[in-house]
């Protein structure tokens, strides 16, 4: 909305007529153009009186402030290595601190003055010319041109706005006056600021969200670090397939996904697995990795500092500095490879019950800063030189292993494989030889040396608030078969050497997910032995998939795939009248 104030009445010789009584049209794009163009100009603001535009001053002033302070900074950190007194300044340094101080008056005094200039604009409301809100809804106005926009769809489920100032508020945003991602820090709820960022996101679409719900969430609980600019949730069925014995325990593993065959698939494998005896689980290597890379003048240079960090001389000293940012940080070791003049330091560190990526990204930060001393000339171009590997399909996580590496194995018994897998063990074997080891190696496979394994870990994923985006990784897998006990029974095992999760931290801390953690019994931190929690989530994945692998083999060697997924992975519902009635409300 363009807020202005209402221009002075002129003096009238005879009343005008009512434009509702007359039924006239409303005003054109043209008239409100020429309208906007008489009007007077906007109320000054205090910041016309500085000296300089306001985005120059700006720009000096934090340009200032965050120069001294990096200034002070680097001189006090100095001073506590040469054991100088913090006390002793020199005159440079007494300049330094009244630039910073001036500096800091002047940003809070010009974010004060945003501040009081919010309630003045508020107190104005009745003043605005009610003639533009009306237009409004047909033309967004900006400072260069009025152009038409969508029209606005008729919402039969409308978000539900507490008041008149909620609606408001809703205004301003799609006027672009107020910006929608800062509605939380604004209005100092979060509830609120979703339903009020949805309704502005249906005006300015004219798309209706009806169907994503809205209600029942805690938004505050994603402030700040899981989401931003939320509108409502997904709804995600959790099943359950279990009880998995696995290292003599039970567990009942919850999975969230929409792929119909998959909750009562894996179901059917724990079953296998729990007649044999149960599985057994094994976990190879626990660390996280980081992987800056670094650039130097020259190759040599580079080559020097690679042979420093590889010299089993430094590494205490190393790692006593990496552990500085947690209490739960380890190095573990660390990898280097060149490429001319670039040097890509791979970071491994062991991260307690959390996935890890902060913790070991402060760690390595710690470490960059301390090099810096001896090898001045380093240039740190990233954090991440992809040598890691995050969120990608890498040799480096499938050869060394990221986070929790795992085996797991179980003997199926002859007469299960028969009653409960429907098939029997030659078949199994000959079927994993030909599909999951030769015919991945055709496909010139990654890591994918099995069935579906991605389908379990990208389930326990998202029902346990782990990032679905290292399913990537985590989903590394070769599925092994080999008939034992002289050919009667099968010995099936899985290797996953990059399942990356974590308790807590990020998504697990969400009701739901800490729900389901709490239903395999690993919820949160463990207080007796710090990252047991999430190396026993990883091992019940890898039993998961275990099972998962299993039950999809025997399908396919029984011929069962085809029949099960038409039987249950397809609606049976007369959809044809749901469009029909769907496109009948569009209209």
């Amino acid at each position: 909305m363009d807020v202005r104030r209402r221009p002075p009445k002129a003096p009238r010789s005879s009343p005008s007529p009512s434009p509702i009584g007359n039924h006239q049209k409303p005003p054109s794009a043209s008239d409100l153009i020429q309208q906007q163009q008489r009007s007077p100009s906007p109320t000054p603001k205090a910041s016309d009186a500085l000296p300089l535009p306001l985005y120059l001053t700006n720009a000096v002033f934090f340009t200032l402030f965050f120069s001294v302070a990096y200034y002070l900074l680097h001189r006090w950190r100095d001073k506590i290595r040469t054991s100088t007194p913090l006390h002793v300044v020199t005159l440079s340094e007494i300049a330094a601190i009244v630039s910073l101080i001036a500096s800091f008056i002047y940003l809070l005094g010009f974010f004060g003055i945003d501040f009081v200039q919010s309630f003045i604009a508020r107190a104005s409301n009745d003043a605005w010319d009610l003639h533009d809100a009306a237009a409004n809804q047909n033309f967004l106005l900006n400072d260069q041109q009025r152009r038409p926009i969508a029209p606005r769809l008729v919402d039969p489920h409308p978000t539900a706005l507490s008041s008149q100032e909620d609606n408001d508020i809703v205004k301003s945003v799609v006027d672009g006056i107020l910006p929608s991602y800062s509605l939380e820090s604004k209005l100092g709820d979060c509830n609120r600021a979703a339903a009020i960022r949805r309704e502005a996101l249906q005006r300015t679409t004219g798309r209706s969200l009806h169907g994503l719900p809205l209600e029942g969430f805690d938004y505050e609980s994603i402030l700040g670090q899981c989401c931003e600019m939320p509108v409502g949730y997904v709804q995600i069925p959790v099943g359950i397939a279990g009880p998995l014995l696995l290292d003599g325990f039970e567990y009942t593993v919850p999975m969230a996904t929409t792929e119909g065959c998959l909750v009562a698939s894996t179901n059917r494998g724990c079953k296998a697995i729990h007649a044999s005896g149960g599985a057994n689980s094994m976990l190879l290597r626990d660390g996280m990795t980081r992987a800056p890379v670094v650039r130097f003048g020259s190759a040599k240079r580079a080559a020097e500092l690679k042979l420093f960090l590889e010299d089993p001389l430094n590494f205490d000293t190393l790692a006593l500095v990496f552990n500085r940012s947690s209490r739960f940080a380890r190095l573990q070791g660390i990898q280097c490879s060149i490429a001319g003049k670039n040097l890509y330091v791979r970071f491994s560190c062991g991260t307690g019950d959390a996935m890890g990526m902060n913790m070991v990204s402060k760690g390595v930060q710690n470490v960059l800063d301390f090099l810096q001393n001896d090898f001045p000339d380093m240039d740190v171009i990233g954090i991440s030189g992809n040598f890691c590997s995050d969120k990608k399909a890498a040799a480096i996580n499938w050869i060394e292993g990221r986070g929790k590496s795992v085996v797991c194995e179980a003997i199926i018994k002859e007469e299960v494989v028969k009653k409960v897998l429907k098939t029997n063990v030659p078949a199994l074997v000959e079927l994993n030889m030909l599909k999951n080891l030769a015919g991945s190696a055709v496909a010139g496979s990654l890591g994918g040396y099995n069935a579906h394994a991605s389908n379990i870990v990208s389930a326990i994923f998202i029902a346990t608030g782990q990032d679905p985006a290292q399913n990537v990784e985590s989903s590394h897998c070769i599925t092994m078969m080999e008939a034992v006990n002289e050919g009667k029974d099968l010995h099936i095992s899985v290797t996953m050497p990059s399942i990356e999760v974590g308790t807590v931290g990020g998504g697990t801390q969400l009701a739901s997910q800490s729900a389901c953690l709490n239903l395999l019994g690993v919820k949160g931190a463990s207080k007796e032995s710090p990252g047991s929690n999430s190396r026993l989530l990883a091992t019940i994945i890898a039993g998961s998939v275990l099972a998962g692998e299993l039950s999809l083999m025997s399908a396919i060697a029984a011929g069962q795939l085809v029949r099960s997924h038409m039987k249950y992975n397809r609606s049976s519902k007369d959809v044809s009248k749901d469009a029909a009635a769907a496109e009948a409300e569009a209209q």
